[in-house]
This record gives C-alpha cells, sequence and structure tokens, in this order.
C-alpha cells in the first residue's frame, strides 16, 4: 500500500518569434526536440482518456499572475488539447505541501506537477514514497529519482537584456529590483538584471546605478513574503523614493503591489517602469501593462503540456530540462505599448546581445544558474 505524503511570444527585432512549435522544449535535454502537444491522434487515445494530469501550487496560489498561473495554464492545454483528465490543489501556505501531495497520491495521479523550489522537499518524499507514479517539479534540480522529472531555466540570460534595456531607457540613471524570498529561483533573476546594467555602464560608458540587489554579496531587499501583496507596494516606494525609474519584482503576486506602487506614482507625475518576470505580464496582469516596459519570461506552460504529452505517450524522462535562451526557454517579451521607449539603437544591440550571449561570447554569470 502506497505511504501517503506527501502565447506565441514575439519579440520583433529582440528574440525572434517563439512559438510552441519552435520550442518543443528540449526537454530531454540538448537532444533533438519532441513532438509538439497535440499531435499523432494521442487527443483521442484511450491512454489520454485515462491519464489523470495533477499540479499542486505553492503558497502564491494559480491567480499569481506569474509562474503558479503559466504552469497551471499548461495543464489546462494539456487537457484541451490531449485530452487528458486533471485535478489540482492550490496551497494557501507552506503546511498545505504535504496534505496537497497526498492527495494526488490518494488520487492515482499519473503525473503530479509542483510548482515551485519551495515544494522540493515535499515533492522528494512524496516520489519516494509513490515510485509507480510520475512527478515534474518547476525551478527545483535538487530531485535526483528516476520518477521526478526537474524543469528549471537559466532565467539570468533573460534577466540581463531585461537590466541592459532598464538602464538604457532609464532617466534618473537609477533602476531598482527586490525580492520575494532570498532564494536561488529568485536570485538568479536579480543577478541576470545586476550583469545587464552594469554591461550597458561598460559599453555605452554610463553609470546607471542598480538599488535592491549587490550581485557580488549576494546581499539585497526582500520581502521574505509571496504572499503579502503591500510588501511589494512597501518596497517599490522605497526605491522610487532613492529615485528608480524601472523596477523589477522578482515575487510572484507582490509583483501586483510593485504595479500599484508605480501607477499611484505615475498619477503623482513620476515616470517608473515595470519589469515583470516568469509570464508576459502584458497579457498576463493587464492592469499595469501601461506601465510595463517588458518581462523576463519562463515559458512553463509549454514545458507542462509537452512533460505530460511524454508521459501519455509512454516516454517519460527523469533527465532535467534547462531553459535557455537558444532553446527558447526564457525570452525578453515584447515592449508592446512602450515600444516607443526603447531606440532602435538600443533594440539592435539587444539583438546582438541575445546572439553574443547563445554563442557563448556574452558570459551570464549567476551563482544560481543550473548546471
Amino acid at each position: 500500500m502506497k505511504k501517503q505524503l506527501l502565447n506565441t511570444v514575439k519579440r520583433g527585432a529582440i528574440v525572434g518569434t517563439v512559438a510552441v512549435s519552435a520550442m518543443a522544449l528540449l526537454l530531454t535535454g540538448c537532444g533533438e526536440a519532441p513532438p509538439a502537444p497535440g499531435g499523432g491522434g494521442s487527443t483521442e487515445s484511450a491512454a489520454a482518456a485515462n491519464f489523470l494530469g495533477c499540479i499542486v501550487s505553492d503558497s502564491g496560489g494559480f491567480d499569481d499572475q506569474s509562474f503558479n498561473q503559466s504552469s497551471y495554464e499548461g495543464m489546462k492545454m494539456a487537457v484541451k488539447d490531449l485530452g487528458i483528465k486533471m485535478k489540482e490543489a492550490q496551497s494557501s501556505s507552506t503546511a498545505d505541501f504535504v496534505p496537497n501531495l497526498n492527495q494526488m497520491a490518494s488520487a492515482g495521479c499519473n503525473l503530479t506537477v509542483t510548482v515551485g523550489f519551495l515544494l522540493a522537499e515535499a515533492t522528494a518524499a512524496a516520489a519516494k514514497d509513490n515510485l509507480d507514479l510520475h512527478y515534474a517539479i518547476i525551478d527545483d534540480n535538487s530531485i535526483k529519482a528516476p520518477n521526478v522529472k526537474p524543469v528549471v531555466y537559466d532565467t539570468a540570460q533573460a534577466a540581463f537584456m531585461a537590466g541592459y534595456a532598464a538602464a538604457a531607457v532609464s532617466k534618473t540613471g537609477k533602476v531598482g529590483t527586490f525580492g520575494g524570498i532570498n532564494i536561488p529561483t529568485v536570485t538568479i533573476f536579480m543577478d541576470g538584471f545586476a550583469e545587464g546594467v552594469k554591461y550597458f555602464n561598460e559599453k555605452q560608458g554610463k553609470d546607471v546605478q542598480l538599488l535592491g540587489w549587490n550581485a557580488d554579496t549576494q546581499q539585497g531587499s526582500f520581502a521574505n513574503t509571496f504572499e503579502i501583496i503591500q510588501e511589494g507596494t512597501k518596497i517599490t516606494n522605497n526605491l522610487i523614493s532613492e529615485g528608480a525609474d524601472v523596477v523589477m519584482p522578482v515575487a510572484g503576486p507582490l509583483g501586483k503591489g510593485a504595479g500599484d506602487a508605480i501607477l499611484a506614482a505615475n498619477k503623482g507625475g513620476k515616470d517608473v517602469k515595470l519589469v515583470w518576470v516568469d509570464s508576459d505580464g502584458f497579457l498576463t496582469a493587464p492592469t499595469y501593462k501601461s506601465v510595463l516596459l517588458t518581462s523576463v519570461i519562463k515559458t512553463m506552460g509549454e514545458a507542462v503540456e509537452t512533460i505530460v504529452k511524454e508521459d501519455v505517450d509512454g516516454k517519460f524522462d527523469p533527465t532535467p530540462y534547462i531553459g535557455t535562451l537558444e532553446n527558447a526557454g526564457v525570452a525578453l517579451a515584447p515592449f508592446h505599448d512602450l515600444d516607443s521607449a526603447v531606440s532602435a539603437d538600443t533594440k539592435s544591440q539587444l539583438d546582438e546581445i541575445k546572439k553574443g550571449i547563445i554563442d557563448g561570447s556574452i558570459k551570464v554569470e549567476s551563482k544560481s544558474s543550473p548546471k
């Protein structure tokens, strides 16, 4: 007896066209990309009809307009495209992780996707006690088990481009960032952003300052929560008062607090811009699209759907997937309504930066980059 434990993204001149068919996500490492979801008649297959795909959020919930939501939408796409059944469990706090995973094991979920680094311990325990069930965990690469597939992203690469763009459009000469909790999946964004600002200063002979993070000391501003949105508002107001006119929150739902602070500041005569993370905020958080410069995207929805399809087809593989600029696992979103705020020269420079990161001539290093 089992133990009970636990969109096509257009980048224009910046990152080219990122389509699901093009990403196929290289989910088995550096080999050939797997078939795009929905092909081969699997939608109507008995295997898909009898397959139960499950997903457990971290404490941010499925409506965080960030990585939980993107992953959740990937599971819903699998239901629509493949014809599987779906079960979900939303966590309100870390105390919910084990009960939610127990619930999924009791239901006999063929594949359970757990969303976030914080779920690693609970996922590892559940997988150990349910070896006949499969698991995939987003944003963690610590579990080495035959029935667990880690899905991680080198977001420092895309955040580097965001940092460069932020420095280029800043009028005050100060940009800022902050995190929810000081964990690797947060600080990797902040490291990349810092490196991008530094690279801009080196190439353009400028001295744009980064507030909120020191990549050398790994110290900076953190809300110490992913749940209290007002903490995002408070930290963003502090960064704006210090002169930052571009802010990148790496804090899940607290991004909404940052957006609210920026909207209020701009009503008061400021001109502050927002950089979203995980998803394209222009689409997932449209309340803030008037102030949204760009987003640092992780293509989690496509990853989830492709992993489900592989499992339905009997091809589950525990080899970690690492999303990069090269395989379209990470990307810089379009500038959308603020496109005119970014010069043609900056867009051309970003094009070259992307090429340089992919070919290795530009090194983007974070202590938290997946290996």
